[in-house]
Formats: structure tokens, C-alpha cells, sequence
């Protein structure tokens, strides 16, 4: 489909986190640095699983696809961003800036489905301890990852079809450091309702519908963790949550903050430095959330590493 705009567009202009020469270095450094320690953190994250019998389990399972999509997701926005600030640039052409919407908001969605699944998961084990190896079964457990992945695709695709009917007659500043669909759509022409509807629907449904599912499992679980008698056992229980409850946190209350706020013109700043928190900073504090309080997983990447496992 060939886009469709008054002034036959070809470039996009990403406007950054700042716009002072000065600071572009510093930026770079610290992108640089965070894109590093997610790619690796999230890579080990996927080798300690991966190798280690012991964790061919459902949770480890959802895991290992959380690690490869928060890699793919930091992927489709930090390398593009250091380019241009390396090569002093902010352009961006409009087959890329479309190409960065859609998979910006495939690897979104199934991070958000995936947090969700994490959930039930550990609602099951919780529970129902009993039931657990039969009802998490691997069929389930692989066609959950799947509706997941299809649900979101099916999303970015329409999303970005609908952007390509976009016409675009001002300025192509987009005041952001990756193409936000949000701020791409805010720079068309006023034929853009029809977009906004779609891409407030989908956030609602997509974003929104799955939190009344992770808040019900998790009343469930700390009624039953509640229920536990000694406190160790109640430890053990809230320990294997704690990791996922502090990512599904920080995830929902930056990225849903980024679209529900995205309607007000003054927010476009506040909106791009939230932007970094679910697409580069929540990436790159999951390997360590769920490594430093995880005994299995520290014990496998010991293993990885040569060192002694007592």
C-alpha cells in the first residue's frame, strides 16, 4: 500500500529526549549502556533457562519469551535513536517510522499479554498447588504464548494500516525519540478521528482489559498466602510474586500513563521521558528483578559461569 498524503512525505523528523547539543553525548552513553544490559541481562536470563533442566518449567517458560520480547522491543526504538545522534541526524523515513509502529506495538502487546499469563500462572500455583502440573501443561502453556502473539500482531497491523491512511500537511516534527503512534497520528491532518478512536479502543482492550485479570489473580493469591500457617511458607509463597508484581507495576503505570495522558498537547515531553521507562527502562530491570531474588535462576547462571553451587 503506498502512503497517502498532501505533500508526498518521505521523512519523519524524531525531535529526542532534548534537543541541546550538549547533552546528545550523555544521552548516547546512557542509551547505549541501558541497550547493552538489557540485551545481555535478557540473553542470560534465556540461556540459564534454556540449559538448566530444573527450570523447563511453565513459569521459567513464560520467562524465557518475556526475555525475548523485552530484547526485540528495546530493538525496535534504542538502535535508531543512537544512529541519528551519532550520525547527527533526526530523520527517520516514512516506511521506517511506520515499520518502528508496528512492531513497537506487536512486542507491547504481547509484553502486556505475557505479564497477564505470568499472573495465572502464579495463580495456579498458588492456588491450586495440587492441580498445578495438569492444568499448566505445556500444550496450554505453548497455546497461551500463541493467542497471545497473534492477538497482539493482529492489533499492530491494523494499527499501522490505519496510519498509512494518514495525511500529513504541517510540519513532521515528532516530539519524541521513536515513532510514537500516538504522535504520529497527532501530526496528521484533521482527518484523524477515526485513528484516534481505533487507537484508544485498542488501548482500552488490550491495555486496560487484561489488569482486571492480574488484580483478581492476585486477590486470590494473597487470600491464600493469608491462609498459610508459618511464616516461611508464607515468605516462599509472596517471594515467587514479588518480582513479577514490581515489573507488571511498573510496565502498566508508565505505559498506560503514556496513551491515557497522550491526548494533551502540553504532555508531549513528560510523555516521551514516561515512553522511556516501559520501553527501555522496564526491559532492563526485568533480568535483575527476577534473577536477584531467584535462587534457581542464580543457581543456574552460576552453573553457566563455572562457579561452585553450594
Amino acid at each position: 500500500m503506498e502512503p497517502s498524503n498532501d505533500t508526498g512525505i518521505s521523512d519523519f523528523l524524531l525531535l529526542g529526549l532534548s534537543e541541546e547539543p550538549d547533552l546528545q553525548p550523555l544521552i548516547f552513553g546512557l542509551f547505549l549502556s541501558m541497550y547493552l544490559i538489557t540485551v545481555c541481562g535478557n540473553l542470560l536470563i534465556i540461556l540459564a533457562v534454556t540449559t538448566d533442566s530444573h527450570l523447563h518449567t511453565p513459569m521459567y517458560f513464560f520467562l524465557v519469551n518475556l526475555s525475548f520480547v523485552d530484547i526485540c522491543f528495546i530493538s525496535t526504538t534504542v538502535p535508531k535513536m543512537l544512529q541519528n545522534i551519532q550520525n547527527n541526524s533526526k530523520v527517520i523515513t516514512y516506511a521506517g517510522c511506520i515499520t518502528q509502529i508496528y512492531f513497537v506495538l506487536l512486542f507491547a502487546g504481547w509484553d502486556d499479554f505475557l505479564l497477564t499469563v505470568m499472573a495465572y500462572d502464579r495463580f495456579v500455583a498458588i492456588c491450586h498447588p495440587l492441580h498445578y502440573t495438569v492444568i499448566m501443561n505445556p500444550r496450554l502453556c505453548g497455546l497461551l504464548v500463541l493467542v497471545s502473539w497473534i492477538i497482539s500482531a493482529q492489533n499492530s497491523l491494523l494499527q499501522s494500516l490505519m496510519a498509512l491512511r494518514l495525511s500529513f500537511c504541517t510540519g513532521m516534527e515528532i516530539p519524541h525519540f521513536f515513532c510514537e503512534l500516538s504522535k504520529v497520528v497527532g501530526q496528521a491532518c484533521p482527518d484523524n478521528f477515526l485513528n484516534d478512536m481505533v487507537m484508544y479502543f485498542a488501548t482500552v482492550l488490550l491495555g486496560v482489559a487484561p489488569l482486571p485479570g492480574i488484580l483478581y489473580s492476585y486477590s486470590k493469591i494473597v487470600s491464600s498466602i493469608c491462609h498459610i500457617s508459618s511464616i516461611q511458607g508464607k515468605y516462599k509463597a509472596f517471594s515467587t510474586c514479588a518480582s513479577h508484581l514490581s515489573v507488571v507495576s511498573l510496565f502498566y503505570c508508565t505505559g498506560l500513563g503514556v496513551y491515557l495522558s497522550s491526548a494533551s498537547p502540553q504532555s508531549s515531553h513528560s510523555s516521551a521521558v514516561a515512553s522511556v521507562m516501559y520501553t527501555v527502562v522496564t526491559p532492563m530491570l526485568n533480568p535483575f528483578i527476577y534473577s536477584l531474588r531467584n535462587r534457581d535462576i542464580k543457581s543456574a547462571l552460576k552453573r553457566i559461569v563455572g562457579v561452585p553451587v553450594i
